[in-house]
């Protein structure tokens, strides 16, 4: 536990010395999202409520997000979920070519699930082959008390514009390795060894708007997501993710609205068809 504590000092030290240098392309954020299950025999609905910092200071990139939230959980819980995570990325710019990137996540808090204290690093390298393409390899490794989780990361970028739209395409591909002798854990029971999940993004901006789009096709559990800034640490199986967004940029600050349908199976009671509804909102104040 202490390392996570060590690394939270040394992150937020990082970040006062950066407030007092020259920054650029920096930014604060917050964000709150609202959660619908049906379909469920755990939860019912729950609120997320996250804040975050992105420090540009010369070639490197400090980014952190602080999140807390939990559930409303059915008769077949003993309690209702509470939960707190941290989420930490460097990245730093050797050249115009390559950059490579080291992340931490940890599960500081859950009060229901065995992968309460669970934690996972990255790391991982990128080649710019121009302004347009890039290619992103990130390779993560996850340690929770009874079981273990790899995953291989593939994301590609490209950028063009379309007379004043700006947009970016991207493609993910991520391969997940469950490690838990014969899955006997009850969090691992039902679930497979090995999961292969693809998805494909759009983020298009046009003057101060912006709109964006995901699908995600494939079946995949305990995966890291958003570059690291999300980690599905419950026992359950996604298959369908889609998702839309808009936003609006009014000077300095960045609002945006965002929709994202899941479709799940609860892995330890193989309870399909379970449906995560969640409507999201994000504000970001750029400095």
């Amino acid at each position: 536990m202490a390392i996570k504590y060590v690394l939270l000092l040394i992150t937020l030290n990082t970040f006062a010395f950066a407030l007092s240098q020259e920054v650029v392309h920096s930014s604060i954020s917050a964000y709150a999202e609202s959660k619908e299950y049906t379909n469920s025999v755990q939860k019912k609905d729950g609120l997320v409520y996250g804040v975050g910092a992105d420090i540009h200071i010369g070639n490197a990139e400090y980014k952190i997000a602080y999140e807390q939230g939990g559930a409303n959980t059915t008769a077949k819980v003993p309690e209702d979920l509470e939960m707190s995570k941290l989420f930490f990325k460097f990245d730093y710019k050797f050249d115009k070519h390559f950059s490579a990137n080291v992340n931490y996540l940890g599960v500081l808090s859950d009060n229901i699930a065995e992968t309460d204290g669970g934690y996972a690093y990255g790391g991982g390298i990128t080649y710019r082959f121009g302004k347009k393409l890039s290619l992103n390899f990130t390779e993560y490794f996850t340690i929770y008390n009874k079981f273990d989780v790899f995953q291989s990361d593939l994301r590609i970028d490209y950028k063009t514009k379309f007379d004043q739209v700006r947009v970016k395409f991207s493609s993910v591909t991520k391969y997940i390795y469950v490690e838990d002798g014969n899955l006997s854990s009850s969090f691992t029971k039902n679930a497979d060894e090995n999961y292969f999940t693809t998805g494909i993004q759009a983020h298009a901006h046009y003057k101060s708007y912006h709109l964006g789009a995901t699908a995600y096709f494939g079946k995949r559990a305990f995966a890291i997501m958003q570059d690291g800034f999300k980690i599905q640490h419950h026992a359950m199986e996604f298959d369908r993710t889609y998702a839309i967004g808009a936003g609006k940029t009014f000077g300095d600050f960045i609002l945006r609205a965002q929709y994202i349908y899941q479709r799940a199976e609860e892995l330890p009671m193989s309870n399909e068809d379970v449906d995560v509804s969640t409507i999201r909102f994000i504000t970001n104040y750029k400095f």
